[in-house]
């Protein structure tokens, strides 16, 4: 069972250098006690809200907080993938019902991805364009599927890749929380190592920073070093969206640089006195041989 401590984790969200509001909601709830480990393990999520203004912001906030609390209400399901799913898309009841109680005809909806963690397994729902991604000894893989219209056109072979990055476009998603009754919300499961490393971020990363760029920096940094060099990296190359990192690590991998073969059995250790000993009878070894050699000599003269 994961333990208190046995999860380590770093938020950061930056504005950007465009967005005059921060859209973006990051958020986490860690549990106080192993009783807490066992009914809601370790939650974070990235959301990214859509709707201008101040709505966008609001969605982002208010959608994040009643899934998490809606999570934790609904404690006595023992499916956590069903859980999380369900505490999704009652968040995405709670703002639909928002939306209509303000009654200014304002549009208000964003993406969520959320990690659940529970004992060595990772839940992770999704709805929108904001990742996930697992990285493992040097190697990242992004987790959740893209819902957007791009990522669909690509999938579907009518752009290529080149086409994709510059799309006009880019930025439509085709699901999202508060947008529909029910939107599409995916469920991916993992089981995971020590020194696996779960990162969420939402689009105004990835849109400046490739894959292979965030795993050197993950596979290179300490947690809270990769997060923020990240959200900066994506800053300095024009920020053109709010940028969201958060960066999980499960437990703690074999220390870097040490390979298996360079470990040696604590019962071959040699210590100064067992060398003393080695070198003694060696030498013993060594005069033996010469009598002998030279007991040879003399029967071979005869």
């Amino acid at each position: 069972m994961a333990e208190l401590g046995q999860i380590q984790a770093h938020l950061t969200t930056d504005t950007g250098l465009v967005r005059e509001h921060n859209e973006d909601y990051i958020a986490c709830r860690e549990p106080v006690d192993p009783q807490d480990i066992q009914q809601n393990g370790w939650i974070y999520l990235v959301a990214d809200g859509v709707g201008g203004a101040d709505a966008g912001e609001v969605a982002s906030h208010f959608a994040s907080e009643r899934m998490i609390a809606h999570f934790v209400e609904n404690n006595q399901e023992s499916d956590w993938g069903r859980r999380l799913l369900d505490a999704m898309q009652a968040a995405n009841s709670d703002l639909r019902q928002l939306v209509a109680e303000r009654n200014n005809n304002s549009r208000m909806a964003t993406t969520m991805v959320t990690a659940v963690l529970q004992e060595n397994q990772v839940f992770i729902g999704n709805v929108g364009d904001s990742r996930a991604y697992h990285w493992r000894n040097g190697l990242i893989q992004q987790i959740t599927r893209d819902q957007s219209l791009v990522a669909k056109l690509l999938e579907e072979g009518a752009i290529t890749e080149a086409e994709a990055e510059v799309h006009p476009r880019k930025n439509v998603i085709l699901y999202s929380l508060g947008s529909e009754n029910k939107p599409k919300i995916e469920l991916f499961t993992l089981t995971l190592l020590p020194g696996d490393i779960i990162l969420l971020c939402s689009d105004g990363l990835t849109r400046h920073v490739n894959d292979r760029e965030i795993n050197d920096v993950i596979g290179q940094k300490p947690l809270d070093e990769a997060a923020e060099l990240l959200a900066q990296m994506a800053r300095q190359r024009g920020g053109e969206d709010n940028i969201s990192v958060v960066v999980i690590q499960y437990g703690q991998a074999k220390e870097q640089g040490v390979s298996d073969t360079a470990v040696t059995h604590p019962h071959l250790t040699a210590t100064p006195s067992h060398r003393s000993f080695l070198w003694l009878y060696t030498g013993f070894l060594a005069v033996f041989m010469i009598v002998l050699i030279f007991f040879a000599w003399l029967v071979l003269r005869v």
